[in-house]
Protein backbone atom coordinates (compact mmCIF):
# COMPACT_ATOMS: atom_id res chain seq x y z
CA UNK A 1 0.00 0.00 0.00
CA UNK A 2 1.48 3.65 -1.31
CA UNK A 3 0.14 7.18 -0.38
CA UNK A 4 0.87 10.18 -3.01
CA UNK A 5 2.13 13.62 -1.82
CA UNK A 6 -0.69 15.76 -0.60
CA UNK A 7 -2.62 18.57 -2.71
CA UNK A 8 -4.62 21.22 -1.59
CA UNK A 9 -8.18 21.52 -1.98
CA UNK A 10 -11.48 23.64 -0.89
CA UNK A 11 -14.87 22.07 -0.01
CA UNK A 12 -13.57 18.62 0.08
CA UNK A 13 -14.23 19.19 -3.66
CA UNK A 14 -12.35 15.81 -5.50
CA UNK A 15 -13.68 13.91 -8.15
CA UNK A 16 -12.42 11.38 -10.44
CA UNK A 17 -13.90 11.81 -13.69
CA UNK A 18 -16.80 8.59 -14.46
CA UNK A 19 -13.70 6.64 -16.95
CA UNK A 20 -11.53 6.88 -14.16
CA UNK A 21 -8.72 8.80 -15.95
CA UNK A 22 -8.76 12.26 -14.70
CA UNK A 23 -8.93 13.73 -10.44
CA UNK A 24 -10.91 17.21 -10.58
CA UNK A 25 -10.04 19.12 -7.52
CA UNK A 26 -11.40 23.00 -6.27
CA UNK A 27 -9.13 25.19 -4.77
CA UNK A 28 -11.14 28.32 -3.89
CA UNK A 29 -12.06 29.78 -7.38
CA UNK A 30 -9.35 27.58 -9.20
CA UNK A 31 -10.08 24.02 -11.09
CA UNK A 32 -7.56 21.71 -11.42
CA UNK A 33 -7.88 19.04 -13.58
CA UNK A 34 -4.96 16.01 -13.12
CA UNK A 35 -4.01 12.59 -14.27
CA UNK A 36 -5.06 9.71 -11.97
CA UNK A 37 -2.07 7.75 -12.60
CA UNK A 38 0.85 10.52 -12.38
CA UNK A 39 -0.66 13.00 -10.64
CA UNK A 40 0.54 15.63 -13.14
CA UNK A 41 -1.80 18.69 -13.83
CA UNK A 42 -3.39 18.50 -17.11
CA UNK A 43 -5.61 21.47 -17.35
CA UNK A 44 -6.46 24.51 -15.03
CA UNK A 45 -9.23 26.82 -15.29
CA UNK A 46 -10.04 30.39 -13.22
CA UNK A 47 -13.79 30.44 -12.28
CA UNK A 48 -15.34 33.84 -11.25
CA UNK A 49 -15.87 32.91 -7.41
CA UNK A 50 -15.24 30.15 -5.28
CA UNK A 51 -16.62 27.03 -5.96
CA UNK A 52 -18.73 25.43 -3.77
CA UNK A 53 -19.96 22.18 -6.00
CA UNK A 54 -18.54 20.54 -8.75
CA UNK A 55 -19.09 17.72 -10.62
CA UNK A 56 -18.05 15.88 -14.11
CA UNK A 57 -20.57 14.72 -17.22
CA UNK A 58 -21.15 11.30 -17.50
CA UNK A 59 -18.45 10.80 -20.60
CA UNK A 60 -15.89 12.88 -18.35
CA UNK A 61 -15.67 15.95 -21.08
CA UNK A 62 -17.10 18.47 -19.20
CA UNK A 63 -16.50 19.73 -15.54
CA UNK A 64 -19.37 21.62 -13.40
CA UNK A 65 -18.38 24.40 -11.47
CA UNK A 66 -21.10 25.92 -8.99
CA UNK A 67 -21.37 29.12 -7.22
CA UNK A 68 -24.94 29.34 -5.47
CA UNK A 69 -24.28 32.47 -3.85
CA UNK A 70 -23.35 34.40 -6.59
CA UNK A 71 -25.93 32.16 -8.77
CA UNK A 72 -23.65 30.83 -11.42
CA UNK A 73 -22.69 28.05 -13.01
CA UNK A 74 -19.63 27.40 -15.23
CA UNK A 75 -18.64 24.57 -17.18
CA UNK A 76 -15.35 23.26 -18.84
CA UNK A 77 -13.69 21.46 -21.31
CA UNK A 78 -11.18 18.51 -21.15
CA UNK A 79 -10.84 18.79 -25.03
CA UNK A 80 -11.27 22.09 -26.02
CA UNK A 81 -9.78 24.46 -22.90
CA UNK A 82 -10.47 27.66 -24.34
CA UNK A 83 -14.03 27.50 -24.62
CA UNK A 84 -16.66 27.31 -21.27
CA UNK A 85 -20.11 28.15 -20.63
CA UNK A 86 -21.65 30.33 -18.03
CA UNK A 87 -25.34 30.21 -17.01
CA UNK A 88 -26.14 33.06 -14.80
CA UNK A 89 -29.78 32.60 -12.60
CA UNK A 90 -29.71 36.38 -11.99
CA UNK A 91 -32.23 37.34 -9.22
CA UNK A 92 -33.85 34.21 -8.86
CA UNK A 93 -31.01 32.52 -7.12
CA UNK A 94 -29.43 29.16 -7.26
CA UNK A 95 -29.38 26.25 -4.33
CA UNK A 96 -28.27 23.23 -6.23
CA UNK A 97 -27.18 22.43 -9.94
CA UNK A 98 -26.28 19.19 -11.76
CA UNK A 99 -25.85 17.78 -14.80
CA UNK A 100 -28.38 15.12 -16.60
CA UNK A 101 -27.07 11.63 -17.51
CA UNK A 102 -26.44 12.65 -21.00
CA UNK A 103 -23.71 14.82 -20.01
CA UNK A 104 -25.54 17.69 -22.02
CA UNK A 105 -28.13 19.20 -20.25
CA UNK A 106 -27.74 21.42 -16.41
CA UNK A 107 -30.87 20.76 -14.25
CA UNK A 108 -30.71 24.15 -12.11
CA UNK A 109 -33.01 24.45 -8.77
CA UNK A 110 -33.70 27.79 -7.86
CA UNK A 111 -33.91 29.88 -4.42
CA UNK A 112 -37.32 28.48 -2.52
CA UNK A 113 -37.17 25.72 -4.98
CA UNK A 114 -39.48 27.73 -7.37
CA UNK A 115 -38.94 25.56 -10.20
CA UNK A 116 -35.84 23.93 -12.28
CA UNK A 117 -34.46 24.91 -15.19
CA UNK A 118 -32.62 22.88 -17.89
CA UNK A 119 -30.01 24.36 -19.53
CA UNK A 120 -29.35 22.69 -23.09
CA UNK A 121 -25.58 22.67 -23.93
CA UNK A 122 -26.31 21.65 -27.36
CA UNK A 123 -29.02 23.70 -28.71
CA UNK A 124 -29.16 26.62 -26.04
CA UNK A 125 -32.73 25.81 -25.04
CA UNK A 126 -34.08 26.39 -22.20
CA UNK A 127 -36.98 24.45 -20.34
CA UNK A 128 -38.46 24.84 -17.01
CA UNK A 129 -40.15 22.41 -14.76
CA UNK A 130 -42.17 24.06 -12.09
CA UNK A 131 -43.11 22.99 -8.70
CA UNK A 132 -40.02 20.74 -6.95
CA UNK A 133 -40.57 19.83 -3.60
CA UNK A 134 -37.45 21.03 -1.27
CA UNK A 135 -37.11 17.38 0.56
CA UNK A 136 -33.66 15.40 1.45
CA UNK A 137 -33.44 13.46 -1.70
CA UNK A 138 -36.34 15.57 -4.60
CA UNK A 139 -34.72 14.33 -7.66
CA UNK A 140 -33.02 11.30 -8.86
CA UNK A 141 -32.01 9.57 -12.80
CA UNK A 142 -32.49 5.97 -13.56
CA UNK A 143 -29.48 4.10 -13.61
CA UNK A 144 -29.76 3.22 -17.12
CA UNK A 145 -29.99 7.46 -17.75
CA UNK A 146 -33.77 7.01 -19.48
CA UNK A 147 -35.70 8.55 -16.60
CA UNK A 148 -36.12 11.53 -14.45
CA UNK A 149 -38.23 10.94 -10.66
CA UNK A 150 -38.97 14.46 -9.67
CA UNK A 151 -41.20 15.23 -6.14
CA UNK A 152 -43.45 17.67 -6.15
CA UNK A 153 -45.83 19.56 -3.62
CA UNK A 154 -48.86 20.94 -5.44
CA UNK A 155 -51.98 22.15 -3.38
CA UNK A 156 -50.76 20.87 -0.09
CA UNK A 157 -50.26 17.33 -1.70
CA UNK A 158 -46.88 15.17 -2.49
CA UNK A 159 -46.69 14.52 -6.42
CA UNK A 160 -43.98 12.51 -8.71
CA UNK A 161 -43.29 13.19 -12.51
CA UNK A 162 -41.44 11.15 -14.48
CA UNK A 163 -39.75 12.65 -17.32
CA UNK A 164 -37.86 11.59 -20.28
CA UNK A 165 -34.13 12.64 -20.50
CA UNK A 166 -33.76 12.26 -24.01
CA UNK A 167 -36.44 15.58 -24.54
CA UNK A 168 -37.60 16.16 -21.05
CA UNK A 169 -41.26 15.34 -21.80
CA UNK A 170 -43.65 13.92 -19.00
CA UNK A 171 -44.35 10.58 -19.20
CA UNK A 172 -46.33 10.00 -15.88
CA UNK A 173 -47.40 12.18 -13.44
CA UNK A 174 -49.22 11.05 -10.21
CA UNK A 175 -49.99 11.56 -6.62
CA UNK A 176 -48.48 9.75 -3.87
CA UNK A 177 -49.59 8.36 -0.63
CA UNK A 178 -47.69 10.45 1.48
CA UNK A 179 -47.95 13.07 3.79
CA UNK A 180 -44.73 14.53 3.25
CA UNK A 181 -42.69 13.00 1.10
CA UNK A 182 -38.53 12.93 1.83
CA UNK A 183 -37.23 11.55 -1.28
CA UNK A 184 -37.38 9.10 -4.31
CA UNK A 185 -34.73 6.83 -5.58
CA UNK A 186 -34.95 4.35 -8.51
CA UNK A 187 -33.43 0.55 -8.52
CA UNK A 188 -29.90 0.16 -9.51
CA UNK A 189 -32.07 -1.94 -12.91
CA UNK A 190 -34.86 0.87 -13.24
CA UNK A 191 -37.68 -0.61 -12.96
CA UNK A 192 -39.12 0.02 -9.71
CA UNK A 193 -39.05 3.60 -8.03
CA UNK A 194 -38.72 3.79 -4.31
CA UNK A 195 -40.87 6.66 -2.25
CA UNK A 196 -40.83 7.43 1.15
CA UNK A 197 -42.37 9.66 3.77
CA UNK A 198 -40.46 12.17 6.18
CA UNK A 199 -39.19 10.82 8.95
CA UNK A 200 -42.74 11.40 11.44
CA UNK A 201 -44.19 8.55 9.57
CA UNK A 202 -42.76 5.42 8.70
CA UNK A 203 -44.03 4.46 4.69
CA UNK A 204 -42.16 3.52 1.88
CA UNK A 205 -44.47 2.95 -1.00
CA UNK A 206 -42.89 1.34 -4.63
CA UNK A 207 -43.72 2.64 -8.19
CA UNK A 208 -43.79 0.71 -11.47
CA UNK A 209 -42.07 2.61 -14.60
CA UNK A 210 -46.01 3.28 -15.47
CA UNK A 211 -47.01 4.99 -12.33
CA UNK A 212 -48.69 1.84 -10.86
CA UNK A 213 -48.31 0.89 -7.30
CA UNK A 214 -46.99 -2.08 -6.78
CA UNK A 215 -46.10 -2.22 -3.08
CA UNK A 216 -46.90 -0.01 0.74
CA UNK A 217 -44.49 -0.87 4.17
CA UNK A 218 -44.89 0.56 6.78
CA UNK A 219 -43.17 -1.56 10.27
CA UNK A 220 -44.77 0.58 12.74
CA UNK A 221 -46.96 3.90 13.28
CA UNK A 222 -45.30 5.72 16.53
CA UNK A 223 -42.66 7.65 16.54
CA UNK A 224 -39.91 8.71 14.42
CA UNK A 225 -39.81 6.12 11.28
CA UNK A 226 -37.22 6.01 8.45
CA UNK A 227 -33.96 7.51 8.31
CA UNK A 228 -31.93 5.82 5.23
CA UNK A 229 -32.72 3.64 2.52
CA UNK A 230 -30.31 1.31 0.25
CA UNK A 231 -31.07 -0.62 -2.55
CA UNK A 232 -28.82 -3.70 -3.29
CA UNK A 233 -26.89 -3.41 -6.44
CA UNK A 234 -28.70 -6.42 -8.28
CA UNK A 235 -31.99 -4.64 -7.66
CA UNK A 236 -33.53 -7.79 -5.47
CA UNK A 237 -33.52 -6.12 -1.60
CA UNK A 238 -34.29 -2.32 -0.23
CA UNK A 239 -32.63 -2.18 3.16
CA UNK A 240 -34.45 0.20 5.08
CA UNK A 241 -33.02 2.18 7.98
CA UNK A 242 -35.11 3.25 11.04
CA UNK A 243 -35.08 5.56 13.87
CA UNK A 244 -35.93 1.99 16.23
CA UNK A 245 -32.14 1.29 15.92
CA UNK A 246 -33.08 -1.71 13.32
CA UNK A 247 -32.36 -2.66 9.23
CA UNK A 248 -35.64 -4.13 7.78
CA UNK A 249 -34.70 -6.12 4.34
CA UNK A 250 -37.73 -6.10 1.42
CA UNK A 251 -37.71 -8.65 -1.27
CA UNK A 252 -38.40 -8.01 -4.83
CA UNK A 253 -40.67 -10.73 -5.18
CA UNK A 254 -43.24 -10.01 -2.87
CA UNK A 255 -42.00 -6.41 -1.46
CA UNK A 256 -42.63 -7.81 2.08
CA UNK A 257 -39.99 -7.77 5.11
CA UNK A 258 -37.34 -10.89 4.35
CA UNK A 259 -35.65 -10.17 8.10
CA UNK A 260 -34.98 -7.62 10.78
CA UNK A 261 -31.02 -6.60 11.88
CA UNK A 262 -31.07 -5.22 15.27
CA UNK A 263 -27.85 -3.10 16.69
CA UNK A 264 -27.96 -4.18 20.22
CA UNK A 265 -25.67 -2.94 22.56
CA UNK A 266 -24.02 -6.03 24.00
CA UNK A 267 -23.00 -8.38 20.98
CA UNK A 268 -23.23 -12.14 21.81
CA UNK A 269 -23.59 -13.83 18.35
CA UNK A 270 -20.89 -16.36 18.57
CA UNK A 271 -20.68 -16.59 14.73
CA UNK A 272 -19.85 -12.38 14.07
CA UNK A 273 -16.48 -11.64 14.86
CA UNK A 274 -15.76 -8.68 17.24
CA UNK A 275 -13.25 -6.20 16.04
CA UNK A 276 -11.91 -3.20 18.49
CA UNK A 277 -9.66 -0.92 17.34
CA UNK A 278 -6.60 -0.25 20.28
CA UNK A 279 -4.27 2.53 20.13
CA UNK A 280 -0.60 2.40 21.18
CA UNK A 281 2.34 5.12 20.80
CA UNK A 282 5.32 4.57 19.09
CA UNK A 283 7.96 2.33 20.82
CA UNK A 284 5.70 0.95 23.32
CA UNK A 285 5.49 -2.82 22.67
CA UNK A 286 6.69 -4.63 19.69
CA UNK A 287 6.60 -3.16 16.78
CA UNK A 288 6.05 -6.70 14.81
CA UNK A 289 3.22 -8.44 16.15
CA UNK A 290 2.64 -11.69 14.86
CA UNK A 291 -0.06 -13.08 16.79
CA UNK A 292 -2.51 -13.76 14.64
CA UNK A 293 -5.70 -11.93 16.09
CA UNK A 294 -3.77 -8.68 16.18
CA UNK A 295 -3.48 -7.18 12.37
CA UNK A 296 -1.56 -3.89 12.16
CA UNK A 297 0.06 -1.54 9.72
CA UNK A 298 1.42 1.91 9.00
CA UNK A 299 4.28 3.84 9.61
CA UNK A 300 6.59 5.09 12.61
CA UNK A 301 5.15 8.47 12.34
CA UNK A 302 5.03 10.51 15.88
CA UNK A 303 1.02 10.42 16.24
CA UNK A 304 -0.60 7.69 17.40
CA UNK A 305 -1.17 3.82 15.96
CA UNK A 306 -3.79 1.47 16.12
CA UNK A 307 -4.21 -2.02 15.92
CA UNK A 308 -7.41 -4.52 15.39
CA UNK A 309 -7.56 -7.11 18.16
CA UNK A 310 -10.40 -9.83 18.14
CA UNK A 311 -12.49 -9.86 21.46
CA UNK A 312 -14.22 -12.40 22.91
CA UNK A 313 -18.19 -12.63 23.54
CA UNK A 314 -20.06 -10.83 24.91
CA UNK A 315 -18.83 -7.34 24.29
CA UNK A 316 -20.76 -4.49 25.58
CA UNK A 317 -20.67 -1.37 22.68
CA UNK A 318 -20.39 2.09 23.65
CA UNK A 319 -23.48 4.02 23.45
CA UNK A 320 -24.68 7.33 23.69
CA UNK A 321 -27.42 8.50 25.27
CA UNK A 322 -29.55 10.81 22.67
CA UNK A 323 -31.67 13.96 23.53
CA UNK A 324 -35.36 12.84 22.22
CA UNK A 325 -36.02 16.46 22.77
CA UNK A 326 -33.89 17.69 19.86
CA UNK A 327 -34.08 17.98 16.24
CA UNK A 328 -32.19 15.19 14.74
CA UNK A 329 -31.42 13.01 17.81
CA UNK A 330 -28.26 11.10 17.37
CA UNK A 331 -30.15 7.38 17.26
CA UNK A 332 -31.34 5.57 14.36
CA UNK A 333 -29.52 3.54 11.31
CA UNK A 334 -28.18 6.88 9.29
CA UNK A 335 -25.89 4.64 7.12
CA UNK A 336 -26.12 1.74 4.88
CA UNK A 337 -24.06 0.29 2.02
CA UNK A 338 -24.42 -2.97 -0.42
CA UNK A 339 -21.17 -4.23 -1.34
CA UNK A 340 -20.73 -4.82 -5.15
CA UNK A 341 -21.40 -8.78 -5.71
CA UNK A 342 -24.67 -7.91 -2.97
CA UNK A 343 -22.78 -10.40 -0.26
CA UNK A 344 -22.43 -7.77 2.58
CA UNK A 345 -24.49 -4.84 3.80
CA UNK A 346 -22.68 -2.66 5.86
CA UNK A 347 -24.85 -0.26 8.66
CA UNK A 348 -24.07 2.30 11.45
CA UNK A 349 -26.29 2.86 14.06
CA UNK A 350 -25.90 7.07 15.31
CA UNK A 351 -26.10 6.06 19.12
CA UNK A 352 -23.49 3.51 18.36
CA UNK A 353 -21.47 5.97 16.07
CA UNK A 354 -18.24 4.89 16.45
CA UNK A 355 -19.47 1.09 15.73
CA UNK A 356 -19.71 -0.36 12.02
CA UNK A 357 -21.98 -3.67 11.63
CA UNK A 358 -20.65 -5.88 8.10
CA UNK A 359 -24.03 -8.10 7.86
CA UNK A 360 -23.97 -11.14 5.45
CA UNK A 361 -26.97 -11.06 3.13
CA UNK A 362 -27.31 -14.56 1.67
CA UNK A 363 -27.51 -15.91 5.48
CA UNK A 364 -29.13 -12.92 7.16
CA UNK A 365 -26.88 -12.68 9.73
CA UNK A 366 -24.35 -10.66 11.51
CA UNK A 367 -20.71 -11.25 10.46
CA UNK A 368 -18.44 -8.53 11.85
CA UNK A 369 -18.49 -5.85 14.31
CA UNK A 370 -15.94 -3.05 14.21
CA UNK A 371 -15.65 -0.79 16.85
CA UNK A 372 -13.47 2.37 16.67
CA UNK A 373 -12.05 4.91 19.01
CA UNK A 374 -13.64 8.06 17.69
CA UNK A 375 -17.19 8.42 15.72
CA UNK A 376 -16.94 6.89 12.41
CA UNK A 377 -16.99 9.42 9.46
CA UNK A 378 -17.47 7.72 6.36
CA UNK A 379 -17.50 4.13 5.10
CA UNK A 380 -17.51 2.59 1.58
CA UNK A 381 -17.44 -0.19 -0.32
CA UNK A 382 -14.49 -0.95 -2.60
CA UNK A 383 -16.40 -0.79 -6.56
CA UNK A 384 -14.93 -4.39 -7.54
CA UNK A 385 -14.04 -6.33 -4.59
CA UNK A 386 -16.40 -7.14 -0.89
CA UNK A 387 -13.84 -5.16 0.93
CA UNK A 388 -14.88 -1.81 2.83
CA UNK A 389 -12.95 1.07 3.99
CA UNK A 390 -13.89 3.66 6.35
CA UNK A 391 -12.56 6.85 8.44
CA UNK A 392 -12.53 8.50 11.68
CA UNK A 393 -11.10 11.78 10.99
CA UNK A 394 -7.76 10.93 12.31
CA UNK A 395 -4.34 10.24 10.24
CA UNK A 396 -5.81 6.60 9.63
CA UNK A 397 -7.68 4.66 6.90
CA UNK A 398 -9.25 1.18 7.97
CA UNK A 399 -10.27 -2.18 5.66
CA UNK A 400 -12.21 -4.76 6.35
CA UNK A 401 -12.49 -7.72 4.58
CA UNK A 402 -13.22 -11.04 5.08
CA UNK A 403 -10.04 -12.12 5.92
CA UNK A 404 -9.43 -9.74 8.82
CA UNK A 405 -9.11 -5.53 9.79
CA UNK A 406 -6.40 -3.35 9.03
CA UNK A 407 -5.29 -0.24 10.38
CA UNK A 408 -3.28 2.33 8.30
CA UNK A 409 -1.37 5.51 9.41
CA UNK A 410 -1.33 8.03 6.34
CA UNK A 411 2.26 9.17 5.96
CA UNK A 412 1.98 12.41 5.80
CA UNK A 413 3.99 15.66 7.31
CA UNK A 414 2.19 17.22 10.28
CA UNK A 415 -0.50 14.83 10.03
CA UNK A 416 -3.31 14.45 7.91
CA UNK A 417 -6.97 14.11 9.23
CA UNK A 418 -9.09 11.46 7.01
CA UNK A 419 -12.43 12.83 6.92
CA UNK A 420 -14.06 11.52 3.68
CA UNK A 421 -13.20 9.02 1.28
CA UNK A 422 -14.02 7.51 -2.47
CA UNK A 423 -12.58 4.61 -4.09
CA UNK A 424 -11.41 4.49 -7.82
CA UNK A 425 -13.98 2.64 -10.19
CA UNK A 426 -11.15 0.67 -10.55
CA UNK A 427 -11.14 -0.26 -6.99
CA UNK A 428 -6.96 0.16 -7.30
CA UNK A 429 -7.12 2.93 -5.09
CA UNK A 430 -8.61 5.16 -2.41
CA UNK A 431 -9.03 9.46 -2.83
CA UNK A 432 -8.42 10.58 0.94
CA UNK A 433 -9.95 13.68 1.59
CA UNK A 434 -9.19 15.95 4.45
CA UNK A 435 -10.31 19.21 5.81
CA UNK A 436 -7.88 21.15 3.06
CA UNK A 437 -5.82 18.83 1.77
CA UNK A 438 -6.40 15.34 -0.19
CA UNK A 439 -3.98 12.14 -1.04
CA UNK A 440 -4.38 9.11 -2.64
CA UNK A 441 -4.03 5.63 -1.42
CA UNK A 442 -2.62 2.90 -3.87
CA UNK A 443 -4.00 -0.60 -3.20
CA UNK A 444 -1.73 -3.45 -4.03
CA UNK A 445 -2.72 -4.92 -7.20
CA UNK A 446 -2.29 -8.63 -7.04
CA UNK A 447 -4.66 -10.85 -8.61
CA UNK A 448 -6.55 -11.95 -5.58
CA UNK A 449 -8.96 -10.43 -3.40
CA UNK A 450 -7.60 -9.44 0.41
Amino acid sequence: MNFSEVFKQSNQLCKVSPDGKYLATCVQYRLVVRDVKTLQILQLYTCLDQVVHMEWSSDSLFVLCAMYKRGLVQVWSLEQPDWYCKIDEGSIGLVSSRWSPDGRHILNTTEFHLRITVWSLCTKAVSYIKYPKACQKGMDFSRDGCYMALAERRDCRDYVSVFVCEDWHLLRHFETETQDMAGVEWSPNSCVLAVWDSCLEYKVLLYSLDGRLLSTYSAYEWSLGIKSLAWSPSSQFLAIGSYDEKVRILNHITWKKLTELDHPATISNTKAVMYKEVERRPGVGSDNLSIQQHITMGSTLFNTQSKYVICPLPVQLPVIKPDLDRANPKIGVSSMAFSSDNRYLATKNDSMASVVWVWDIQRLGLLAVLEQTSAVRCFQWDPRRPRLALCTGNAKLYLWSPAGCVSVTVPAEGGFQVLSLSWHCSGDSLILVGKDQLCLCYMETDNHDD
